[in-house]
């Protein structure tokens, strides 16, 4: 992109044309330097009815901005959607076919540019510039459409969020190649036999018929309580105390290993016991990280096979079985690790 210094002060845009909805539109590669000067954020307060799209959220821009600057060579941005209120001009390369479909468009330099998707990436990426100013040479896509009025942009803005899809937490642990305890996790699972074979790593919330006992993000979440004490330990070392735990759990709650024997089917026993539940992983994964601390600690895990996992135990009622399902307070999570811990002799 090139700010043009000719008489009638333009800037001109190397873009490629498309139609949607029988409209024109353009595409066109930004330098993150130039993102200020095109989409300037408003300071003043605007009325929702009299704003084309979301306030900017200023608490999410620095940490999106630290997503840039820690990832300077593997961050990754999709397009910023934004409307031009002006009269332009679209100049093709050529008159053959695919030639007439990039050119150099003709933006006024009074024209009013407005972001309809992507306020919070320019802004991250104009606070990482001043930090870095090497990405002011690096690009981001725009995405161009004429704007036909405020009505329209709010459509726009609209439909551009109607059908947004958070991602599920176990899939994002799953795919997170950065995050260190994600990779810790998906190692301990996989040398887990019970957690291979009987984790959903895409889901979060399993379905009545899956043949899974637990989910990436449940074995996540207590692996994190479990090696609490133990970051200082290089990764290996780490894994290998979790590996060590779990299988030991495992080996000490008969139900996970008829399930894993095909002995019984995953939805009876999620049904009918607790063990498999997130509060119960979480409290084992508290339990864990005092046992941790003592000697000869897998030995005190032999307890784990007297307690009554039942839902029907009457020491659930009303502590942790709450309305007829299993909560997973913090309060819950508390409870039920001292409850665990006296039932191994530990109280």
């Amino acid at each position: 992109m090139v700010k043009s210094a000719i008489a009638n002060f333009e800037y001109i845009l190397p873009v490629i044309r498309g139609i949607q909805a029988g409209r024109e539109y353009y595409v066109s590669m930004c330098p993150v330097r130039i993102l200020p000067k095109l989409f300037p954020l408003d300071e003043e307060e605007t009325p929702p009815e009299l704003r084309a799209s979301r306030e900017i959220n200023l608490s999410r821009i620095p940490e999106i901005s630290q997503y840039i600057l820690k990832h300077p060579t593997t961050y990754i941005f999709s397009a910023i959607t934004a409307s031009i209120d002006a009269e332009i001009t679209f100049e093709p390369i050529g008159t053959e076919a695919e030639e007439r479909k990039i050119g150099r468009l003709r933006v006024p330099m009074d024209a009013r540019f407005s972001i309809n998707d992507g306020k919070h990436r320019r802004a991250a990426l104009e606070l990482a510039l001043k930090e870095n100013p090497d990405l002011g040479y690096e690009t981001i896509a725009l995405i161009l459409f004429l704007d036909i009025g405020l009505k329209r942009s709010q459509q726009m803005f609209s439909d551009l969020n109607r059908f947004p899809v958070v991602t599920d937490s176990s899939l994002n642990i799953l795919y997170d190649q950065r995050d260190r305890t994600a990779e810790l996790v998906r190692e301990v699972v996989q040398q887990v036999t019970v957690f291979r074979c009987l984790t959903d790593t895409e889901h979060s919330v399993l379905g009545v018929r899956s043949g899974k006992l637990f989910t990436l993000n449940r074995i996540y979440n207590a692996t994190i309580n479990l090696l609490v004490n133990c970051q200082h330990l290089p990764l290996s070392q780490q894994i290998d105390l979790a590996v060590r735990f779990w299988n030991t759990v495992s080996f000490n709650i008969a139900d996970w290993e008829q399930v894993l024997s095909k002995k019984v089917a995953a939805g009876e026993v999620r049904r009918d016991y607790l063990h498999c539940h997130p509060v119960a992983l979480l409290a084992l994964g508290e339990v864990g990280a005092f046992l941790l601390s003592l000697d000869a600690w897998e030995g005190y895990l032999t307890g784990l096979k007297e307690i009554d996992w039942s839902r029907f135990n009457v020491d659930w009622q009303g502590r942790i079985l709450v309305k007829g399902g299993f909560s997973k307070s913090r309060h819950c999570v508390s409870w039920l690790k001292e409850y665990i811990l006296q039932r191994l002799g530990l109280g």
